[in-house]
């Protein structure tokens, strides 16, 4: 693990609480239970918005930028607050649900680089609502280029800046309103440090010589915003627990289930999984209940709300029972090579490129501390083993890598060893 000496966080910390027994904290670090310059309100008017963006404009440096959403309680996935601060402006947050868009406060830190965490999560939500950064800094990713083995938050800002923040409200239902005093102190938090973790953080790629790395991948990440979300052909066969379904006609009852909690959590704006659970949907189709009670006895059917819709779950069962066999799932097309558990048996000779170019990827990894995925995503790596170019050099396994997405950074650090790797040994 790379340790990263700092110096104090500068001001005074605010209110601190007891450490409780058995807490993982370092005995230095300070508990934050509030924001030095408290907890803001939730804007939910337009002048308050206008007044926000026009103190933002005002601000310097850059504008640390983090969302809240109801992951696990609500359909969507969109931003039930929006927190951020600049130096010069303070700390805002914004109740979204009130405003068609935030674009009065794009316009104000459009100009200015944005810190976020784990900014790939937050991303698509903030682009429903008209924010788009034209540059970032993304402190989870910056850390596990840096090589740190813990990028949590939470964890960083322990480590870094010798501070604790409770995290317990992470998994909160932010949908909630109105939101608790405590919720709010949480999430202005979050952004609160994030400007001094941007600096530590930004003097360690320097350090390392790792600061053109991070930029690509801070620039992939910025130009992906405002993509649409990717569209899966069969959302219904990442239903957990599926590999246990076996043949094409439970497939379809898979298919019929998943399909028609799918419509009610859309229609509730509720979490799939508070309409009825995977594990239910896989067990339901394993035995094909033909009547209530037969479906009442299956373990994730018995709770009132189930039961209530037992109708539905029996209407699913009939339809996919009823289908022709021309109707039923078909395993899709293979998208890519097969798992690699299989080459062995089916191409032994790129079984053996995939093993010569994991372990580039892995020694690579060690020497430069980072994660193997941060070097070359395993999917690029399997796609160039099975399909390599001909002849494999160090410039056509650059053209590949780069049109599968790699950066450059990335290309111009595997390239030449890839290369080696995919020509058989002597």
């Amino acid at each position: 693990m790379v340790k990263v000496t700092v110096a104090s966080a500068g001001d005074e910390p605010p209110e601190v609480g007891p450490e409780t027994p058995g807490d993982e904290a370092a005995p230095e670090a300070v508990l934050l239970l509030a924001p030095r310059d408290g907890t803001p309100t939730p804007i939910t008017t337009e002048a308050e918005l206008a007044a926000a963006a026009a103190r933002f404009a005002a601000g310097t440096g850059p504008v640390a930028v983090d969302a809240e959403r109801a992951s696990g309680y609500r359909y969507t996935h969109r931003a039930y607050l929006v927190q951020l601060r600049r130096e010069g402006a303070g700390t805002v947050m914004v109740d979204p649900l009130p405003f068609a868009d935030l674009s009065v406060l794009q316009a104000a830190i459009v100009d200015s680089e944005w810190i976020l965490h784990a900014a790939s999560q937050d991303l698509p939500c903030l682009a429903e609502l008209k924010l788009l950064p034209g540059r970032l800094f993304d402190t989870e990713l910056a850390a596990r280029l840096c090589g740190m083995e813990r990028v949590g938050l939470a964890a960083l800002t322990e480590n870094l800046l010798g501070y604790r923040l409770e995290k317990h409200h992470s998994a909160a239902d932010w949908s909630t309103r109105p939101l608790p005093a405590s919720w709010l102190a949480y999430a202005a938090l979050d952004v609160e440090l994030l400007l001094e973790l941007r600096e530590i953080l930004g003097d360690e790629l320097e350090k390392q010589g790792k600061a053109e790395w991070a930029a690509q991948e801070f620039a992939a990440l910025a130009a992906s915003a405002g993509a649409p979300p990717r569209q899966r052909a069969d959302p219904w066969r990442r239903t957990s627990g599926i590999h246990r379904v076996r043949g094409a006609r439970a497939l379809a009852r898979v298919r019929a289930l998943w399909q028609a909690r799918d419509q009610i959590a859309s229609r509730r704006d509720v979490s799939p999984g508070r309409v009825l659970a995977d594990a239910a949907i896989v067990a339901a189709a394993e035995s094909d209940p033909m009547d209530e009670r037969t479906l009442l006895q299956i373990t994730g059917f018995g709770g009132r709300s189930v039961r209530r819709l037992a109708g539905v779950w029996l209407d699913a069962l009939s339809a996919a029972r009823a289908l022709p066999e021309s109707a039923l799932p078909v395993s899709p097309p293979a998208d890519g090579p097969p798992p690699p558990h299989r080459w062995a048996e089916r191409d032994p000779v790129a079984a053996g490129r995939l093993a010569r170019s994991r372990a580039v990827v892995a020694d690579l990894s060690a020497t430069h501390l980072l994660p193997p995925e941060n070097i070359l995503a395993p999917d690029l790596v399997r796609r160039l083993a099975w399909t390599p170019p001909r002849p494999p050099t160090a410039e056509s396994v650059t053209v590949v890598l780069r049109a599968l997405g790699a950066r450059p950074w990335q290309t111009d650090l595997t390239a030449d060893r890839l290369a080696e790797a995919l020509n058989p040994p002597a």
